[in-house]
């Protein structure tokens, strides 16, 4: 990360060719996968552990989380479930806030970014460990027509853009970004670029439409709401800044503690993660819609603007890789940011469970790369 090419305009689908080759592995993977029951696994001291009776997951109301939403309204989670265990889930609105909670042990898995899902590898010191990739895109930078327009990008020295949390994946993204301009931010407050990064993506929006502030770093649906509702420039789509258009927005995390003594547990939420991300790309005419219904369900709004979730939706894939060499470069700019003493992450990528519900239905497999 990063190139030095921003765009001024709208991002053109970049996953009809990924989708379809995502889509003919997975639905092979799925439909095997989908049989299969779980069984109850030894612990890393080789005594049998019971199944336990509840399984806490995390998600985020985001589109980013996609496969997560469709893996919880269409049951595809507790459907491969043994019996008796029930999958419990918390919505968040930050990586960061859902990253507490699985430091804090009230998440045995969550879907986040790869910023918090870095964090709390290194606080823990391994003890949360990315298991699957989930989706790619969906993020970028917003700004005003007037800004956009102008002396761009040296014209947002003194004015104010929002990311989503302190912190999170779209936050670091947006300082990052900033610095190769030679903009400086501070993350405790203050510098050449003012960062609101508390107010949350929704007010964020209200600020934008109001002209309070210049623009936002965020994801997917508010990029969309950011560009029509506030009338907003996509002046850098942030997958103009990566290898092949594609980096981590979205991975799987989970607990040690759940893996070593629970494979059997993991190796269920990923059968239903590898269905739902099958049923999302096997399905493209319907697939916004269902996500959109499970959205509002989640947050307990109003369905998302028809214009919105379409744009929405070209900027977003959804696979199981969790691009491993981009993580990497995720976790030095996090250092580079003081936000992580440290961009150690080898080891934070533990595929192997994943891997063998991809290879028993002769599916391709995923590369943890140098971070396995």
């Amino acid at each position: 990360m990063f190139g030095e090419a921003p765009l001024r305009s709208a991002a053109k689908s970049r996953r009809t060719t990924r989708r379809a080759a995502t889509s003919v592995a997975l639905l092979a993977t799925a439909a095997m996968v989908g049989a299969c029951g779980a069984t109850s696994g030894p612990a890393s001291s080789g005594t049998p552990q019971p199944d336990p009776a509840t399984v806490n997951l995390g998600y985020l109301v985001n589109l980013t989380h996609a496969p997560a939403l469709i893996g919880v309204s269409q049951g595809f989670f507790q459907g491969a479930m043994p019996k008796g265990t029930t999958v419990k889930t918390t919505t968040f609105s930050a990586g960061p806030a859902e990253s507490e909670a699985l430091l804090g042990g009230e998440l045995d898995a969550a879907f986040v970014g790869p910023g918090p899902a870095i964090n709390a590898f290194i606080k823990t010191k391994g003890k949360v460990l990315i298991v699957a990739g989930v989706a790619s895109g969906g993020a970028g930078l917003v700004v005003s027509k007037a800004v956009a327009d102008g002396n761009f990008p040296a014209d947002l020295a003194g004015k104010t853009l929002s990311s989503p949390q302190l912190g999170n994946t779209q936050d670091i993204a947006l300082r990052t970004w900033l610095a190769t301009k030679g903009l400086a931010t501070n993350i405790t407050g203050g510098g050449q670029v003012n960062i609101d990064s508390s107010s949350g993506n929704a007010i964020s929006l209200q600020n934008f439409e109001a002209g309070k502030i210049a623009g936002g770093w965020v994801p997917e649906p508010y990029e969309s709401e950011f560009i029509l509702q506030g009338k907003g420039t996509l002046a850098v789509d942030e997958s103009s800044l990566w290898p092949n258009g594609q980096f981590p927005t979205t991975v799987l995390v989970v607990t040690q503690n759940l893996l070593q003594n629970h494979p059997d547990i993991v190796s269920d939420l990923l059968k239903g993660l590898v269905k739902s991300v099958n049923w999302i790309n096997s399905n493209e005419s319907t697939a916004p819609a269902a996500v959109n219904a499970a959205l509002a369900s989640s947050t307990g709004g109003k369905l998302l603007k028809s214009s919105v979730i379409a744009l929405a939706w070209t900027h977003l894939s959804f696979g199981l890789d969790p691009f491993a060499a981009d993580l990497q470069t995720d976790a030095n700019n996090a250092e580079k940011l003081t936000f992580n003493k440290t961009a150690d992450i080898k080891g934070i990528l533990d595929l192997a469970p994943l891997n063998a519900v991809l290879s028993a239905a002769g599916a391709p497999t995923v590369s943890s790369g140098a971070l396995g």
